[in-house]
C-alpha cells in the first residue's frame, strides 16, 4: 500500500468572500469582495477576467462592473473566482457550503 499525504487546503487557502452572502452575486446586490489568507495585508493582486486589476493591495472594494474575479494573496496563493453576473432573474442560495437534510431559503430576485 502507498501511503499519500493529504493536501493541506485549512487556514493557509486564499479565499474571497462575497457580501451579501449569496450565490449567484449579482451586480445590482451592491456586491463587496474581500480577499481572506494568511500573509501580508498589502501583498494582495486581483484579477478580473483572468486579468491583473485596479485594485491591488486592497483587501476588499464594491463591484461596479459584471465578470469573474479572484484574487492573490502572497503567502497563501490564488483564490477560486467568483463570478459577478449582470443577470436580471436570479435563483440564489446562501453561499455557504449545504449539505443534504439543511433548510435552505432560496431568494429568486
Amino acid at each position: 500500500a502507498r501511503l499519500v499525504s493529504p493536501v493541506t487546503t485549512g487556514a493557509q487557502s486564499t479565499q474571497v468572500l462575497v457580501e451579501p452572502p449569496w450565490t449567484p452575486p449579482v451586480l445590482w446586490d451592491q456586491v463587496t469582495l474581500t480577499c481572506k489568507g494568511s500573509g501580508t495585508n498589502g501583498d494582495i493582486t486581483w484579477y478580473k477576467d483572468k486579468q491583473s486589476w485596479g485594485q491591488k493591495g486592497a483587501d476588499s472594494f464594491t463591484v461596479t462592473e459584471s465578470g469573474s474575479y479572484r484574487c492573490y494573496r502572497s503567502g497563501s496563493g490564488r483564490s477560486p473566482t467568483v463570478r459577478v453576473s449582470n443577470d436580471p432573474l436570479v435563483l440564489q442560495v446562501p453561499a455557504r457550503a449545504l449539505l443534504e437534510g439543511d433548510t435552505v431559503t432560496l431568494r429568486c430576485r
